[in-house]
């Protein structure tokens, strides 16, 4: 009986620890948000990932992202090295406003 009772003690603390920590509350409101849902979900386990914060992005997808990220700051910059360039060169055959103001 004296384990019964510790293992009880354990649960107890453990429930305790749960709401605290506003897991309870956060997994009674997905639960209910589900409950409520007009059109249920064919996978309940993803519903509840998603609302969770858990459906975020496949490691693999996030891997991707980052690549390509890279690959368009890389082209910014060279767009934007290329975008300087040709303002200086055509400023070579465009006097500049303030110039043709003066004349």
């Amino acid at each position: 009986m004296a384990h019964y009772r510790a293992s009880e003690s354990k649960r107890e603390q453990f429930r305790r620890y749960l709401e605290k920590s506003g897991v309870l509350d956060t997994i009674t409101s997905v639960l209910v948000a589900l409950y409520e849902e007009t059109d249920k979900p064919n996978n309940a386990l993803d519903f509840i990932k998603l609302h969770l914060g858990a459906g975020g992005p496949e490691p693999a997808d996030t891997e991707a992202l980052r690549m390509e990220l890279s690959d368009l700051q890389q082209k910014c910059n060279l767009l934007m090295e290329e975008n300087k360039e040709l303002r200086n060169r055509l400023m070579q055959y465009e006097p500049s406003t303030e110039e043709g103001a003066a004349e």
